[in-house]
């Protein structure tokens, strides 16, 4: 008889059907058996919040009647309590079984079944490979992480403020940025470090226009404007820019929508521009669970506005309006975004987080921000946001290289 360590059992981390499919191959299995046994090799935990007792008590007894499992509050059984979160536990072949009866069930229950099919679609599906169209470029996701230049042309940006707030600077920066690789070139004339005081519209058009207008003529790739002021962008996808990074989620100028609409551009929703601003950080019995609720309302005001969901992108705002443990557990736990089904962008750039966890000024946290790009990436993220560009594209593509099992060499 063989000693038990002699057949080599070990643990194997299958994150999604892909690697269901990889895994199967290499046992042998055949087609027909690899298309009904893949989904069951995927487990998935799922969160759900605020049902009533009855609703809870339908759900989880219809997972157990499938072979998963659902955790829910103590009380939920004999309805002592108002509402309860559930945690449901089971395969994706068991999530199928669940969607199905679901849609058949009062108390609300179809329509969390709807809610739930669409999750598990955008989870299974987020690593797929899409394009994204801004006006004359296109922005391929899923084979490697592109990485977004940091062009400030401000006079009191927290890391390079004042060296690019002249045209000409800005253009030769510019160049720079695409020559080490970056895939968008991202221009800012606004600050929003800590203490930084809001400029008017007029300004901050006087600031970036001129260096657009030059850009837009110039660089191979897309021009995104970082703005929270309709006007400005506006004026930019006027002269030609190509994309809108809303520092203000579409929540913070309500006529943001309606220029994005209007221009038919790609936009980043950030979270946390109005906490950041106010000065009053709130305190977050979830902040995944703020972060989710946040953009799916951003989103419904998008796709209200006439913007298709396919244009919009999601940021979580690192530092906006959040205290440093925030920080961590959301470059930690990046991968819960993939649940809105749209492209995650990361922006740890040389951010005040790195300075607290290493003590460091602004000039010596390139260390730190490689960590926070190359943890961001392995969790999820599709685009990072970054001022040292050469450094941070090496950065990305060897995580690439592990994350995505893809060894991309220059072109």
């Amino acid at each position: 008889m063989k000693a038990l360590d002699a057949y080599n059992p070990r643990v194997v981390i299958i994150p999604d059907l892909p690697h269901a499919g990889v895994e199967m191959d290499l046992v042998g299995v055949d087609e027909i058996g690899k298309k009904l046994m893949m989904p069951k090799a995927v487990h998935r935990v799922a969160k759900v919040e605020g049902l009533t007792p009855k609703a809870a008590n339908v759900l989880k007894q219809e997972m157990l009647a499938r072979g998963g499992d659902a955790a829910v509050a103590h009380g939920t059984a004999d309805w002592s309590v108002g509402t309860t979160d559930v945690l449901l536990m089971g395969t994706l072949r068991q999530y199928q079984h669940l969607v199905k009866k679901l849609k058949i069930q009062p108390f609300g229950l179809a329509r969390l079944a709807a809610e739930l099919e669409a999750l598990l679609d955008h989870w299974e599906n987020a690593a797929g490979p899409r394009r994204l169209s801004c006006r004359s470029h296109t922005l391929e996701f899923g084979s490697r992480t592109l990485v977004m230049g940091v062009l400030n042309v401000t006079p009191d940006s927290f890391f390079d403020g004042g060296r690019y707030s002249h045209v000409e600077a800005a253009v030769v920066r510019a160049r720079q940025i695409v020559s080490e690789g970056a895939d968008i070139v991202d221009v800012g004339g606004e600050s929003t470090r800590p203490g930084s005081e809001p400029v008017t519209a007029q300004e901050e058009m006087d600031r970036v226009l001129p260096v657009i207008e030059r850009l837009v003529e110039e660089l191979s790739v897309p021009l995104s404007i970082d703005t929270c002021k309709a006007s400005v962008a506006m004026e930019a996808l006027r002269l030609g820019a190509h994309m809108v990074n809303d520092v203000g989620g579409l929540q913070f100028d309500p006529e943001m929508a309606a220029v994005v609409a209007t221009h038919q551009v790609p936009v980043v929703i950030m979270h946390g521009l109005a906490e950041h601003r106010g000065r009053d950080w709130p305190e977050y019995s979830s902040v995944m669970s703020a972060l989710c609720r946040f953009f799916r309302e951003s989103i419904d005001r998008a796709i209200q506005a006439r913007i298709p969901e396919e244009l919009v992108i999601v940021d979580p705002g690192i530092g906006f309006g959040k205290k440093l443990p925030y920080n961590l557990e959301i470059i930690a736990r990046l991968r819960e975004l993939k649940s809105l089904g749209r492209p995650i962008l990361l922006g740890t750039s040389r951010k005040s987080l790195i300075g607290q966890v290493l003590d460091l000024p602004v000039g010596e946290r390139l260390e730190g921000t490689a960590a926070t790009v190359a943890l961001g990436i392995a969790n999820g993220a599709d685009i990072v946001r970054v001022h040292d560009v050469r450094e941070m594209v090496r950065v990305a593509r060897m995580t690439d290289a592990i994350v995505r099992c893809n060894p991309a060499k220059p072109d």
